[in-house]
């Protein structure tokens, strides 16, 4: 797959795979996409899908096996001032305190680090400066993780199930001033999480996943917009002619999930968008496979 040049692409793959063992499978397997700058991006997929490979690599904590992966500067390595990770696993230091946590982020980030806006991540008024991180909740735990990510005010958002532990007032909190963050400073963030309907209020730009490979890359409303479902009579012969991702009897007529082709569809057919969900999850069933969608063959 050719890719036009894209000066403007905040994370950018070009044949990237990544193999653990050296007769074993491809984790990641010939990966190629852009996201663009100042995009808030989903990434989705079934577990072992490659999420978190893919964003440990963005981050420079591994190296592919084959293929380049680029980020705001050039290519990815570990500390790299430009771009900020979280991890699934919130790596913090549990014996030291809230405090000293935000002061080390301070520290390590000098004067790009925004005091202002990791505190009001860590939501200080009701975690005290002396709690120490081992004796936090999950969901206090994140808050901290997320404070040094989005204090850091990087070029590039990485974060892995940002929102897991945290209960629905905090995620609506914490997706506010995520999205706060991104419209003030311009950053790109990619996002993965299980719960599509929620990455759908926040995202605008999708990334899909499935056995290492990418399956949907894209504006969700384009890609949304090249899909129609369609509810028609008679069988799934007359859905000749167009792609069809997936179809069932509906009735005495057959319901689908298709990417039409140029001429207009019959009078006689419901057509309607599709949301992201139903997209997803629909690439992710289809029971046989079909080609890469990506912004650039969406049209």
């Amino acid at each position: 797959m050719s890719y036009l040049p894209s000066p403007d692409a905040a994370l950018r793959a070009d044949g990237v795979s990544k193999r653990y063992r050296r007769r074993g499978p491809d984790v990641l397997d010939d990966c190629t996409f852009h996201i663009p700058v100042g995009v808030v991006c989903a990434l989705v997929g079934p577990n072992g899908a490659g999420k978190t490979t893919l964003l440990e690599l963005a981050a420079g904590l591994q190296r592919p096996t084959a293929g380049t992966l680029t980020v705001p500067g050039g290519a990815p390595h570990a500390g790299h001032p430009r771009v900020a990770y979280l991890a699934q696993h919130r790596p913090l230091f549990p014996r030291l305190t809230v405090a000293e946590t935000l002061d080390l982020g301070a520290r390590l980030n000098g004067a790009a680090w925004d005091a202002q806006l990791a505190e009001r991540v860590t939501d200080t008024a009701s975690l005290r400066s002396k709690d120490r991180i081992g004796d936090l909740s999950g969901g206090q735990r994140t808050r901290i993780a997320l404070a040094l990510a989005l204090g850091k005010r990087a070029d590039l958002l990485l974060l892995d199930e940002p929102m897991a532990d945290l209960d629905v007032l905090a995620r609506q909190e914490l997706m506010g001033l995520l999205l706060a963050h991104v419209a003030d400073t311009g950053s790109t963030v990619v996002m993965s999480s299980h719960i599509i309907s929620e990455l759908a209020d926040a995202c605008d730009h999708l990334l899909l996943l499935d056995d290492g490979a990418v399956r949907l890359c894209g504006d969700i409303d384009d890609l949304t917009a090249s899909h129609a479902v369609v509810t028609l009579p008679g069988g799934a012969e007359r859905l000749a002619g167009h792609t069809v991702i997936e179809s069932r009897p509906a009735g005495r007529g057959t319901s689908a999930l298709i990417r039409p082709s140029a001429a207009p569809l019959p009078a006689d057919w419901q057509v309607r968008t599709p949301s992201l969900e139903e997209l997803v999850l629909a690439r992710l069933t289809a029971p046989a496979p079909f080609p890469s969608l990506t912004k650039e063959n969406a049209a």
